[in-house]
């Protein structure tokens, strides 16, 4: 198959994708919502609407996580080198993440002045996004330095 019907088969199989996921989401909107009396929302939950919508996501979420799988299979079969030094960092994004998890933070719900209409949030949640946070501002910092001192580094090994 030439690249420019493959392209268009993607392009028509993207759109369809997402015109059956808007749809989807339609049927969520136009559902009962909480201030409706409680057996409807209730036959809401165990309807067609709503579990249609629930199965598409996971089929969604079950392909994409497939799509990601064979792409580092194809990638370490066609290029190992560079699949295996990103996997390297993926595992050490990893650690780095569940050091600062592990590390904790002195945040609570009072010290981030959280608005009342949230409520309490768990330690564990603020601990977890604290880690979150430190992984990516780590990554950022590296990525400058990277920027930074790659043309220094050029002319030093010269």
């Amino acid at each position: 198959m030439n690249n420019i019907k493959f392209t268009t088969y993607m392009n028509i199989l993207k759109i369809a994708v997402a015109v059956v996921g808007v749809l989807l989401c339609l049927f969520l909107f136009f559902g009962p919502n909480i201030e409706q009396p409680m057996d409807e929302v209730l036959a809401f939950r165990e309807g067609f609407q709503l579990s249609t919508a629930i199965w598409y996501f996971i089929i969604i979420f079950l392909a994409c996580i497939g799509l990601i799988l064979g792409f580092f299979v194809f990638q370490l079969i066609s290029n190992p080198k560079k699949t295996f030094m990103s996997i390297v960092g993926l595992v050490v994004a990893l650690v780095l993440y569940l050091i600062f998890w592990g590390i904790g933070t002195s945040d609570t719900s009072e010290s981030l002045n959280l608005i009342q209409s949230i409520g309490e949030v768990e330690q564990g949640t603020i601990s977890s996004t604290t880690a979150g946070i430190y992984t990516v501002l780590t990554g950022l910092v590296v990525a400058l330095l990277a920027i930074v001192l790659s043309p220094l580094m050029g002319r030093y090994r010269k």
